[in-house]
């Protein structure tokens, strides 16, 4: 027996996000089935981050173990001739089986992508968020500042939350523009429920000037998630990486 370690990056429009469930097709199970094909075993894999639905993902990971003679350096090309094209695999490794995706210390990198347009992008609409009014970076660049650090972040959670712990550390957070393009990137060792989208709704917020940038600090003091901004659509929202220590 050993187990493999998956490296996967899809686009998330066409699914009821990762974990399975019955209303909808997700991405877990599309490639456990692909999985049970290709192996012929029964195959469960184990997500390290249970993206929503309509998220996309260039570096999320998964394990399964297996008794296959296929070398674990080839299951990914074996596996992509088995999966749609919105779902790849972009790396298959052996890791020792005592390694969980989920438990393993890590920190994961997330980037939520803006069009910030008077019109919209036809090009772009499944993957950036719309935004048609003029949005002032630098006072969102100001503003995320104050989320920078190890923070109690019940106001950046979605109130269906049943995690015990909401204290979290946001390591990096940064503002990039390409002309009219903003891309929020947000790196952290673990991520609430909701959490990024109501991060980036409540800094967009303040680039419309609702918000003055020191009202975020009064939103992470307040611990109630009434106080912070609308959750950003999950379309936006892209997990980068995963990186364990």
């Amino acid at each position: 027996m050993k187990r493999i370690k998956l490296t996967i990056a899809y686009d998330g429009t066409n699914y009821c996000g990762w974990q399975i469930q019955p209303n909808g097709i997700t991405i877990e199970e599309v490639i456990n089935k692909a999985l049970s094909k290709l192996t012929g075993e029964e195959i469960l894999v184990i997500g390290a981050s249970r993206t929503d639905s309509g998220v996309h993902a260039m570096g999320n990971v998964a394990v399964f173990d297996t008794e296959t003679t296929i070398p674990p350096e080839k299951i990914a090309a074996a596996l992509n001739q088995r999966l749609p094209d919105d779902i790849v695999i972009t790396k298959s490794e052996e890791v020792p089986l005592d390694f969980h995706p989920r438990y393993c210390d890590c920190s994961k990198t997330y980037e939520y992508h803006i069009i910030n347009t008077r019109i919209p992008v036809p090009t772009k609409r499944l993957t950036n968020y719309f935004v048609s009014y003029v949005l002032d970076v630098d006072k969102m660049r100001q503003a995320s500042t104050y989320l920078v650090g190890e923070h109690d972040f019940v106001s950046f959670c979605n109130v269906r939350t049943d995690v015990e712990n909401t204290v979290r550390t946001i390591t990096a957070l940064d503002i990039l523009t390409n002309g009219n393009e903003i891309t929020i990137r947000i790196t952290g060792n673990g991520f609430l429920y909701n959490m990024v989208r109501i991060i980036v709704g409540t800094l967009i917020r303040v680039g419309r000037g609702f918000y003055e940038p020191e009202k975020v600090k009064e939103i992470l003091e307040a611990k109630d998630r009434k106080a912070a901004g609308v959750t950003a659509p999950a379309h936006g929202l892209m997990l980068m990486e995963i990186c364990y220590k």
